[in-house]
């Protein structure tokens, strides 16, 4: 969330910055400040009460000792009444505080000056691309299709154990899917980031933490009985591995990469759009995480930008990069790129990752801080990005690498695979 002391001082240029996001934050800026303000009377008043208490209690005992008892009693008169007076005003700060979170938590972060206006995907701004689109012969397939002729992945099979969405990955579907998961994993271990295998499930403190709370919350799916969330991300769980801890300046950059399967609830549109593997509840994804110096977390983004590029090289699919507009921006983050493959049989780009830069805006919730060369404590910034989402990396390889003899392999993938062509 954004820190009240930047609200205070920069109110006029954070409303302004974020029209972009087609917000009119204004009043609700207004309210943070109005809450901000009531509360550290609040707790100035308390402090106050609880000072006056203490050096009464000090009082007391200097009289009981001299032998002036009933002055003493007449001053604990007064302690008591100011014990009920500190309760009141604790518990008037814990309501004030608890409603400026809330208003705080509704605030989205605010957008990088690069980021281009804009209301929708529409807007987005294409800034790379690279790769050639293969022709397919007229009688190409489109994934969905490909998965049935070749029994490799049954959609049916899922809808009967779970439900639209939940894919059946068989036979050599089942091994591409490994072979793309142990090579992404070691893609990013190579690179730098430390492999780390975290839960699946999470709680609301760490929902808070990264914003997937309360912004996403019907979209996550909810384990009512222990108040749990299944992660939508191991962006979830892996950052909060840092929540409430001070880093040590010289770890920086810290840079974790992590494998989980990943649920979301999906609610939307049908049609061939979302068919197949372009929109499910259950997918798999490899994700980096990075906790920076503020100082260096932008030259970290274009590094994982870089380092994602690499990847798609390898795989030899045709992909572009978008600058995401205002409008088309993820609630906590201050810049994302979205790396798109184009899916020749289907004749449309798919979104394959998204790489961003949160800024302090997570880690202001997290609490991960350090210490600089002063001692004086300040906020991390936090970054994350998919490296990569299979789902649609699969559907981008079934699509654009089939033949009229099966589907080939790419090439990087066949040491992984054990086999060079699915037919």
């Amino acid at each position: 969330m954004l820190q009240l002391q930047a609200i205070r001082e920069r109110k006029d240029d954070i409303a302004e910055a974020l029209k972009k996001r087609n917000l009119d934050a204004g009043p609700i800026l207004n309210s943070a400040l109005q809450l901000d303000e009531e509360r550290r009377s609040v707790q100035a008043e308390l402090d106050n009460t609880l000072a006056t208490s203490n050096k009464l209690s000090k009082e007391i005992g200097m009289l009981f000792k001299s032998g002036k008892a009933q002055e003493a009693n007449t001053l604990k008169e007064k302690t008591a009444e100011l014990k009920e007076s500190s309760k009141a005003l604790s518990e008037k700060l814990n309501e004030v505080s608890l409603k400026l979170n809330e208003i705080l938590y509704q605030i989205p972060n605010v957008p990088h000056p690069s980021v281009p206006a804009g209301n929708s995907d529409e807007d987005n701004e294409e800034v790379f691309r690279e790769g050639d689109i293969p022709e397919l012969s007229g009688d190409a397939l489109p994934h969905w299709e490909l998965a049935k002729k070749y029994d490799i992945i049954d959609f049916e099979l899922g809808v009967k154990i779970s439900g639209a969405g939940f894919p059946v990955y068989k036979g050599k579907g089942a091994r591409l899917q490994r072979a793309l998961i142990a090579y992404f994993l070691d893609k990013n271990t190579q690179a730098g980031y430390s492999e780390i295998q975290v839960p699946h499930l999470v709680n609301e403190a760490s929902g808070y933490g990264t914003g997937q709370l309360p912004d996403k919350e019907g979209q996550m799916y909810h384990v009512g009985s222990d108040n749990l969330y299944l992660i939508p991300t191991a962006e979830v769980p892996v950052t909060n591995l840092f929540r409430d801890t001070i880093v040590d300046p010289d770890e920086f950059p810290i840079r974790y990469t992590a494998y989980t399967p990943c649920f979301r609830r999906e609610a939307g549109s049908y049609g061939a759009h979302v068919r197949g593997l372009n929109r499910l509840h259950q997918f798999d994804k490899v994700e980096i995480v990075r906790v920076e110096h503020p100082d260096h977390s932008y030259e970290a983004l274009d590094s994982m930008v870089e380092h994602v590029k690499g990847i798609l090289r390898e795989l030899k699919l045709p992909y572009r990069i978008l600058r995401l507009c205002g409008g088309d921006l993820g609630f906590t983050s201050a810049l994302t790129f979205d790396f798109e493959v184009f899916s020749t049989a289907q004749d449309r780009w798919l979104e394959i990752s998204s790489v961003s830069n949160f800024e302090a805006y997570q880690s202001n919730r997290l609490k991960v801080r350090f210490k600089d060369g002063q001692k004086k404590t300040q906020l991390a910034h936090t970054l994350n990005g998919s490296a990569l989402a299979l789902p649609r990396v699969l559907a981008g390889i079934l699509e654009n690498y089939q033949t009229e003899e099966g589907i080939r392999i790419p090439e990087v993938l066949v040491p992984y695979t054990g086999f060079s062509i699915i037919d």
